[in-house]
């Protein structure tokens, strides 16, 4: 009798325990096209007003007034052939300053000493 009872509630619950569900989750994805960046590389030229070495350099224009660079830690000083130059720039040396961006974001790659 117990092997009956057995079998009529194995027999019950087997439709339920077997039972399979499923669930299909599809996900759509899209990328967003590739975006370019073009910088472009700017120098104003004219004669040292003052210089701190690792901080600023006022440079003043021929035709215009004077301006201020930021040098960071990436700037930095070199000849006409590229060369470093180790000695501070003195003021009434004429210069290139070359920088990327413009007004307060300008960041300045180097500053060429012009012989």
């Amino acid at each position: 009798m117990k092997k009956s009872l057995i079998t009529i509630a194995c027999a019950a619950v087997a439709p339920i325990a077997f039972a399979q569900t499923s669930t299909t989750v599809t996900e759509q994805t899209t990328s967003a096209p590739a975006t370019t960046t073009t910088t472009s590389t700017t120098y104003e030229a004219g004669t040292v007003s003052t210089y701190t070495p690792g901080k600023t350099i006022v440079v003043k224009r021929e035709h215009e007034g004077p301006v201020s660079f930021a040098l960071g830690t990436a700037a930095r000083v070199v000849n006409g052939a590229g060369q470093i130059v180790t000695a501070p720039l003195r003021a009434g040396q004429k210069v290139r300053v070359y920088y990327t961006g413009a007004g307060d974001t300008r960041v300045v790659e180097r500053v060429q000493v012009e012989e």
